[in-house]
């Protein structure tokens, strides 16, 4: 099998690290965060790196770690809301075994608090207002690029985790290169 077993994209606040660890876990599969992965690379924290090379510092960045997941991952590999906004990466994701972790605003504004130690809600507007904006903007490619869609804001990470599995079902047993013989 060549990349990851499944890909899990959404918004901030939708819990695609703590599902992410949970799919693996049920899966019996090794995990990977992209943002960790990002952290690992850089050796600092996600907020150093905006807050010295910018967006776009951070954005090529995460485009090249990401690039390198995408051939080095076996198992479950969860990205950062943000990983869909450069076209190369769009185009690598493409095709993808991508589940979209949908969640409402709701249960987004009890997870997110007032959005510290995220770079994107950073400022003095309500963070809110932020997410929103870029949930408008990321929704229509998260939606294009996923495979499959979940509610993620219902029940625990293994249970959202639970719903994966189910959905993908015989998916999950076949690897990327099997699906088109």
């Amino acid at each position: 099998m060549s990349g990851p077993a499944v890909i899990l994209l959404g918004p901030m606040g939708a819990g695609k690290t703590s599902v992410g660890r949970e799919l693996a876990a049920r899966l019996d599969v090794h995990f990977d965060d992209l943002d960790a992965m990002i952290v690992a690379e850089a050796g600092r924290s996600i907020p150093a790196i905006f807050e010295t090379e910018g967006e776009n510092g951070f954005r090529e960045l995460e485009a090249a770690v990401l690039a390198h997941a995408l051939v080095s991952t076996r198992g479950v590999l969860s990205l950062g809301g943000g990983a869909v906004t450069q076209a190369h990466s769009r185009e690598r994701l493409r095709g993808g075994p991508i589940v979209l972790l949908e969640i409402d605003e709701a249960v987004v504004a009890s997870r997110l608090g007032r959005g510290r130690g995220r770079p994107m809600l950073a400022g003095d507007q309500d963070p809110m207002i932020r997410w929103r904006e870029l949930a408008a903007q990321r929704y229509p490619i998260y939606r294009d690029l996923a495979r499959w869609s979940v509610d993620a804001g219902r029940g625990s990470a293994a249970s959202v985790a639970r719903v994966i599995t189910d959905i993908m079902g015989q998916d999950l047993l076949v690897g990327p290169e099997e699906e088109n013989v």
